[in-house]
């Protein structure tokens, strides 16, 4: 038997912690993992209602409430990008923010307007909200660019004439609170509600992108268009007008909603 103070077994005794430690933690990531994509799921479900304003006068939903609403009124789409076709027997649980980092299955993000990230996945998520009688009223697209100090992720719900801004929210993001953090107030995404992204009577094409964010309060037609940018966030404010004109652009999004409006009868 080892002396209790000798250096072996103090080696002894302190790899056993170890060893015990290790197992608790490993147990209990296994046994929570399953708690964990639940709640991850939630959060997008969330935020997905939230974007399409869903949820009666802003009510606070529970989880088996947002479950069934997501359920009853949400349809997501796998999308190939470059075709602007639905992605036929999509893999539920293809992750864009993987294939985003792999040159196999992303494209690198060139051109006029530069959302600070280098890469782009080829396939991503829709979501549509349709009503009781299947027809599509809303349709939801995730974007994302940088801002000051790291990527925000959002979704961004355009109505069902398919130019116009149903609603905006970014779920993921780490700028500074009171600054660029106000990409969360509930005020200043209530502003995007009605913003045109193409101008009105002309075709939803780049040349007449016209969603952003002003320097200063927008004012004149730009108002239909613009919403006026973070105080004390200029950086953030900008992320958000790229972004914004990216994700709808020929590179992103732009044929996807030009075919769906031609197949919708949705005019300019």
């Amino acid at each position: 038997m080892l002396p209790k103070d000798s250096m072996a077994n103090t080696f002894l005794v302190s790899l056993v912690l170890c060893v015990v430690c290790s197992l608790l933690v490993s147990g209990a990531a296994v046994a929570l993992k399953p708690m964990q994509e639940r709640n991850k799921l939630l959060d997008r479900q969330k935020n997905i209602i939230e974007a399409a304003g869903l949820a009666e006068d802003g009510k606070r939903l529970s989880g088996k409430e947002i479950e069934e609403l997501y359920a009853a009124r949400v349809t997501p789409q796998l999308l190939d990008l470059e075709t602007g076709e639905y992605v036929p027997d999509a893999d539920e649980k293809f992750d864009p923010r993987k294939a985003a980092k792999a040159t196999d299955t992303s494209t690198s993000i060139e051109g006029e307007y530069d959302i600070g990230v280098a890469r782009r996945e080829n396939q991503t998520w829709v979501y549509l909200v349709k009503d009781s009688g299947g027809n599509i009223q809303q349709v939801i697209v995730p974007v994302y660019g940088m801002g000051l100090w790291s990527v925000l992720y959002g979704y961004v719900a355009v109505d069902q004439d398919l130019r116009t801004i149903k609603g905006l929210t970014y779920y993921e993001h780490g700028e500074t609170p009171g600054l660029g953090g106000e990409v969360e107030n509930p005020t200043w995404k209530s502003k995007w509600i009605g913003k045109q992204i193409w101008a009105e009577g002309k075709p939803r094409e780049d040349e007449n992108l016209m969603v952003g964010v002003a320097k200063g309060a927008p004012s004149g037609d730009k108002a239909k268009y613009e919403v006026d940018g973070l105080s004390g966030a200029t950086i953030t404010s900008r992320g958000v007008d790229s972004m914004l004109k990216y994700w709808f652009s020929d590179d992103g999004f732009g044929p996807y909603i030009q075919k769906l409006a031609s197949q919708q009868g949705a005019s300019n």
